[in-house]
């Protein structure tokens, strides 16, 4: 049997970096003191969700992975408590800017990043002001606990991002999040959402954990902006769900909370090789989705 302890931290974010982290570590610690060994921070958790607005100053939060604040910090933290820490951060390499997700292992040591590909540009999650699409495809990282594929929130709504994930072996899937309020559609997005995420689960038969902020988060009139002022509720609604899409741990208010369940990979393999999905894909019939 291969045990494997999911941990999943639904977190408010300031403007005050320090805070933040510091916050982030006593959640993780938390997670890893009911037994989690891989603990997922939400999107962006270092500050506000800046996206909100388009400001050029904001470009100087994003640092190169080797500088980055949140990842030096959680390197020493994932080797303390001997937990698979994927953190979240702005990341600037060379002339270019990313959503990324450094993934931190056990012994404390970087296994690698990914890129958010799909990358929104809607009213307030206005991430194309920032972020250059991801680069880096779809990799899926050696841990100590298990195969653990990553996407970032917007990614989760593409079916592409979970099969991909999929077939390069990953036996969990990771999805640090920030979504909330629709300005405009007027709509509450949080029940179609966990369905999406949840079938997906279910249609690859892989773990899955999602780890959302929470809270109201404003933006006040400045120059800098061009007087924009706004504001969205984040509604958490984080979870972990089984290789079958059903829930095994779910943050049911909107309130900072821990969430850990516990798996046995052996039983989540034995299961996708028994329902025979990936046995019987046929990728030659497949040839609108990937535009050829």
């Amino acid at each position: 049997m291969r045990k494997v302890k999911l941990g999943v931290v639904q977190m408010s974010c300031s403007k005050i970096v320090g805070k933040n982290i510091e916050k982030a570590e006593a959640m993780a610690r938390m997670a890893a003191e009911q037994g989690a060994n891989i603990i997922l921070l939400p999107e962006l958790f270092e500050r506000q969700y800046f996206c909100q607005e388009r400001r050029y100053d904001y470009y100087r939060f994003a640092a190169p992975v080797t500088e980055s604040i949140a990842v030096r910090h959680f390197m020493k933290v994932a080797k303390e408590l001997e937990a698979v820490i994927p953190v979240s951060f702005y990341e600037k390499d060379k002339n270019s800017l990313y959503n990324s997700v450094a993934v931190i292992d056990a012994d404390g040591s970087l296994l690698g990043v990914y890129r958010k590909v799909h990358i929104p540009d809607d009213h307030f999650y206005q991430e194309k002001f920032y972020f250059t699409p991801g680069n880096l495809g779809f990799p899926v990282f050696n841990t100590r606990y298990g195969r653990v594929g990553v996407g970032i929130c917007w990614d989760q709504w593409f079916p592409e991002t979970t099969r991909s994930l999929a077939l390069g072996g990953a036996e969990i899937i990771v999805y640090p999040t920030a979504i909330g309020s629709e300005p405009v559609l007027k709509c509450d997005s949080m029940p179609h959402w966990r369905r999406c995420i949840q079938g997906q689960s279910a249609a690859n038969l892989v773990l899955t954990a999602v780890a959302n902020r929470v809270g109201l988060e404003t933006v006040e009139p400045s120059e800098e902006n061009a007087n924009q002022q706004s504001s969205l509720m984040f509604y958490g609604a984080s979870f972990i769900a089984n290789e079958k899409g059903e829930l095994a741990a779910e943050a049911i208010g909107d309130e900072e909370e821990v969430l850990t369940a516990g798996f046995d990979l052996d039983e989540v393999a034995e299961n996708r090789l028994s329902w025979g999905v990936f046995r019987d894909r046929r990728p030659e019939c497949y040839s609108l989705i990937s535009g050829k």
